[in-house]
């Protein structure tokens, strides 16, 4: 077993998610998590060096757009706040739902990835079906949870993390019916990965805080997630056992998924975030607000525009090899780096270091792509080990109970803190 190896893999993998993560901060909802979920997706085609699983390259990066971007429904800033408490049971609280939160994105997106992965000629997903399952589990959980049980987690917030707890066991137990254990295991790493990285990020956030450390720590908090949540979904995905698919996803199947991620996903983030209307109210008191806000916008605009024609003139002949995914992932990933720049205000001339380390990240993931010494597992498994996972998801309790202990000892009453428990 080369760790070397393996661990460079997984570092490919939880950096490009963890600067995609950090960089989504801009923007958030869903448009800007399935971004940087596509990210991720496309950096683990890369890093498994699979020639089979290149030319489904654009279907990976959507599955994993779809799986974290709808995590990006769930509302977690009253929850950030529980973490921010001053007594045991509400941080404490707080902490394990981010845990929880974390770990529904990371189920929704490395599931659906390990179906992609899994899917071949012989052994195909049943795609409307297992979409019909997700729906009907998503609104069942709800309404049950929520309206029914009265059980809310971010009251008085929308609570659109059981749509997603619901999709997800939905998903599970599609999986478990049709045999798919390589494909539970994904998304199992990737919830343990999503919900340590949410959890220990909030921990770092605070105490960065309290030390008044000159830094987004919010930032590091979404980092956290990016990263651990990607190192759980590149574990996942590189210890299981994988069929060899010699067969290539139909040549219309690749084209519609790369307008979805390619042309879909930046235009509608463009309009939420970048549109003109909305930079005047992101950019404050700036001088010449105006001007700076049209130069933006257009020039958000023009880049886009340009950079979808010259990856499409790539990619459109669907003849995928490690040199295309990596020239997609990449050039999507400093788009997403340049346009967090603008939403901040480059043409203010308002350039934070936040964003530094994000062209930095970028930088150190092109290197380690290019030395070249990196793959999936030499040992791999389609094993389905409930109770050593059950351990594991114990020994997150215990470690987040006692990160929790750290906090309430280091600070009293803080800004923006919650009590959900008097």
């Amino acid at each position: 077993m080369n760790i070397k190896k393996e661990g460079l893999g997984i570092l490919i993998v939880a950096m490009s998610l963890a600067t995609a993560w950090a960089i989504r901060g801009q923007f958030g909802h869903e448009q800007g998590a399935a971004w940087a979920g596509a990210i991720g997706g496309l950096a683990l085609v890369l890093a498994a060096k699979r020639k089979d699983w290149y030319p489904k390259m654009v279907l990976v990066a959507l599955a994993s757009a779809v799986g974290w971007g709808a995590g990006g429904m769930i509302s977690y800033g009253q929850v950030v706040g529980y973490g921010r408490a001053d007594n045991f049971p509400n941080a404490f609280y707080g902490l394990s739902m981010l845990f929880v939160i974390g770990a529904l994105f990371g189920l929704l997106g490395g599931g659906l990835v390990g179906l992609v992965l899994g899917h071949t000629k012989q052994n195909k997903v049943r795609w409307g079906s297992l979409v019909s399952e997700m729906t009907a589990g998503g609104l069942i959980s709800y309404y049950f949870l929520v309206e029914q049980i009265g059980f809310k987690m971010t009251p008085p917030r929308s609570e659109a993390w059981a749509i997603i707890l619901g999709a997800g066991l939905a998903m599970l137990w599609y999986m478990a019916r049709n045999q798919r254990n390589s494909a539970i295991r994904v998304a199992v790493f990737s919830a343990l990965g999503g919900g340590f990285g949410f959890a220990f990020g909030n921990f770092l956030h605070v105490v960065g805080n309290v030390m008044e450390i000159d830094f987004n720590m919010w930032n590091v908090m979404e980092y956290s997630i990016g990263f651990f949540g990607g190192s759980g979904m590149a574990y996942g995905v590189f210890s299981s056992k994988w069929p060899v698919d010699e067969s290539k996803p139909r040549a219309w199947v690749n084209r519609v998924s790369l307008f979805i991620v390619l042309v879909f996903v930046p235009l509608i983030v463009y309009r939420e975030s970048l549109a003109y209307g909305h930079l005047i109210k992101r950019l404050g008191e700036v001088d010449n607000l105006e001007k700076v806000a049209l130069s933006s916008t257009i020039f958000a605009a023009t880049i886009m525009v340009v950079t979808v024609v010259l990856v499409y003139t790539r990619l459109k002949n669907v003849n995928y090899d490690q040199k295309k995914t990596a020239l997609f992932l990449f050039t999507y990933l400093g788009l997403y780096a340049l346009m967090s720049y603008v939403i901040k205000g480059l043409f203010a001339g308002h350039m934070i270091l936040n964003h530094h380390l994000y062209v930095l990240n970028i930088i150190a993931i092109y290197f380690l792509y290019k030395k070249g010494n990196y793959g999936t597992f030499d040992v791999v498994s389609d094993t389905v080990n409930s109770k050593k996972w059950f351990v594991y998801l114990l020994g997150f309790l215990a470690f987040i109970a006692l990160c929790t202990v750290i906090l309430i000892s280091i600070h009293g009453e803080l800004p923006h803190s919650h009590n959900r428990f008097n």
